[in-house]
């Protein structure tokens, strides 16, 4: 009987699936977007991909991950720190052009901008919200005890307390 050799021919396991559109440079990329203030929505319309396949990168490429989480950061930074100088106010330096014997002539100057309230308010009311926000939920009946009344319950107090008051009115 003839001896068989064996197959020696490798078989490699095919991966199944489209191949990835995504490439290194697409990290550089959403960083500068998500700085710019890009949403992954907006972001996956620039890659020409949708949503789903930004949040798949996400999970799959951790620099695209990183990218997007260190632009972020410093979009809202940014915007922190343009909120906190308005909210308490800001100068720079300015050139303002006068003119002279027909000429003109550039000054330097310093712009002053006086303290917003509406962006101290802001800052206060997102920074320390228990201190300063419009409402503070005081609860002076219960002694911090929730009360879960049915309508008809509630119903019979609000009778009780009504049929109180006019009691000690007569």
């Amino acid at each position: 009987m003839p001896v068989r050799k064996k197959n020696t021919v490798k078989t490699t396991k095919r991966k199944v699936g489209r191949p990835t559109r995504y490439k290194a440079e697409y990290a550089t990329q959403a960083l500068k977007l998500t700085i710019l203030g890009a949403t992954d929505i907006e972001m996956a319309d620039f890659f020409g991909v949708v949503e789903s396949t930004i949040n798949l990168w996400k999970l799959k490429h951790k620099e695209f991950s990183e990218s997007i989480k260190k632009g972020k950061i410093e979009a809202d930074a940014n915007v922190a720190s343009s909120l906190y100088k308005k909210a308490i106010g800001f100068k720079h330096p300015d050139t303002k052009v006068f003119l002279h014997d027909g000429k003109p002539v550039k000054v330097p100057v310093e712009k002053h901008y006086a303290p917003d309230s509406t962006a101290a308010i802001f800052w206060l009311k997102n920074r320390q919200p228990e201190k300063w926000r419009d409402t503070k939920n005081i609860d002076h009946t219960t002694g911090g005890e929730k009360m879960n009344l049915s309508r008809e319950e509630r119903d019979a107090e609000i009778q009780e307390l009504i049929k109180k008051h006019n009691e000690s009115e007569s």
